[in-house]
């Protein structure tokens, strides 16, 4: 393990300028493929969607051309009340003709789709005709698709794009492709790592604590590791995403609460319970959750929220269990809540002061990281036997896995992970607790692991050795 620190070591002198996104793979491998289907992009604003298609579109395509359905309706609208593929491709032709040539070199990239959703509908006959290859991406297609007249289905193909998770961070501090295999070895068989990594990762887990994961933030760390800079960055976005929000209820026609609910996010994250309480968000004794399931479709759906949903009786897969109706929300991005909860203190989670609860920012990465590798989330909630803050499914064990995050000495303090693991008709192998410390342990039906393993959760020993 020596020669994995050496080699972080070695890495760091020369951090990349452009940011490593896992997605960038899949773009490439797709936009080489032979599928028809045309590829969205999806996921909040600022998560870097438009430049991670503009360096593999502009790489593998002689002929790039990129059209931004949001500024053209801030700006011009020659693309607003286009009806037919002839009068796309003249408008498109007035503005990119030269660079417009054959489907094998030419690649369009129509940015902010949702903002003319009638174009969700367009996409299928521009896939039949085949003039050019496209790509798109948007945020809210959800409910962009419910208002377009046909739904293209069998003509895209949807892709959810997050900010960096903290195995892309990782790389942006300088780590290569073998250190972080070799720590991935390490989860997979359940083994601790050394003193000296433990720390150096848990030193940048800190980090990434306070800047998260959207691009400008990473950047700006990077260049300054100034957090009055960061903070910045931070908070610019967090009031696009809450002005975003506003003009949507506004454009809506409804009283929408949206901002109102974004806004009550982080102080909610510091409550016992953690979730949204009907009552406080419009101020009147008995209100239900049901009466806001437009605010919360929008939030989730814009990527700048995580839902989980409380689950009583969890089986696996979760899908098929009931559920209850009640929800915590978390942001979307680490970095955005502690720029709200915490500003520029930065000792409070740099030096794990235990005078701070760092509760609920622990469970919030845990949530973005979990949420970012494809996982259902739910939380265990049960009146007799207490609460567990995420229930996933466990598909190689064909069960669902709980997992409590802890953030300071009481790591072993969880006696609803203890009740719901005594429960027989549940069949579940193991609970996982997410802690501070190096050593993996293992104690009855428990499993404690160093939280920065959140980022392999759900990967298996199986996976590199698939063959089908």
């Amino acid at each position: 393990m020596k020669s994995v620190i050496l080699q972080c070591e070695i890495i760091l002198k020369s951090v990349k300028t452009m940011l490593y996104r896992k997605i960038e793979a899949y773009i490439e491998k797709y936009l080489k493929s032979e599928s028809d289907k045309i590829l969205i992009i999806e996921g909040a604003r600022q998560v870097g969607k438009s430049f991670i298609i503009r360096e593999v579109g502009s790489r593998l395509f002689k002929n790039f051309v990129e059209i931004n359905f949001a500024e053209d309706y801030a700006g011009m609208q020659l693309f607003k009340n286009i009806s037919t593929t002839e009068s796309f491709y003249l408008t498109l032709s007035s503005i990119a003709g030269d660079k417009l040539d054959k489907v094998e070199n030419t690649l369009v990239f129509i940015d902010e789709i949702q903002q003319y959703p009638m174009f969700l509908t367009m996409l299928k006959f521009l896939r039949q005709e085949h003039r050019y290859t496209y790509i798109a991406s948007g945020s809210l297609l959800g409910l962009a698709l419910r208002s377009t007249t046909s739904i293209p289905i069998g003509s895209i193909v949807r892709k959810q794009m997050y900010q960096l998770d903290f195995e892309e961070f990782l790389i942006a501090n300088g780590f290569g492709n073998d250190a972080l295999s070799a720590i991935k070895d390490k989860y997979l068989h359940q083994e601790s790592l050394d003193e000296n990594l433990h720390s150096y990762i848990m030193k940048l887990f800190h980090r990434y604590l306070l800047v998260g994961g959207m691009p400008d933030a990473i950047n700006e760390y990077l260049a300054t590791h100034n957090i009055v800079r960061i903070r910045d960055v931070q908070n610019s976005i967090y009031s696009l995403y809450g002005d975003d929000a506003a003009k949507y209820a506004e454009s809506s026609g409804k009283h929408l609460l949206i901002k109102r609910i974004y806004d009550m996010v982080p102080s909610q994250m510091e409550n016992k319970k953690k979730r949204i309480i009907a009552k406080e968000i419009n101020n009147k004794k008995g209100d239900r959750l049901n009466n806001y399931n437009d605010e919360f479709e929008y939030l989730i759906g814009s990527g700048i929220a995580i839902d989980v949903h409380a689950i009583s009786n969890p089986h696996y897969p979760l899908a098929e269990s009931a559920r209850k109706n009640l929800i915590k929300l978390y942001l979307s991005d680490i970095g955005l809540l502690t720029s709200q909860l915490y500003h520029n203190n930065i000792q409070a989670i740099l030096n794990d002061e235990c005078s701070i609860n760092l509760g609920s920012v622990y469970e919030s990465v845990v949530a973005q990281e979990l949420k970012a590798h494809s996982h259902n989330l739910f939380y265990y909630d049960n009146r007799q036997r207490g609460e567990v803050d995420f229930i996933i499914d466990d598909y190689y064990n064909m069960c669902v896995l709980p997992v409590e995050v802890k953030s300071g000495k009481g790591y072993t303090i969880h006696s609803a992970l203890n009740k719901l693991l005594e429960v027989p008709d549940y069949h579940i192998k193991y609970g996982l607790v997410l802690y501070n410390k190096r050593e993996i342990k293992h104690k009855d039906k428990i499993v404690y692991m160093p939280i920065y393993y959140s980022m392999f959760i759900g990967t298996s020993v199986e996976d590199d050795n698939i063959i089908f």
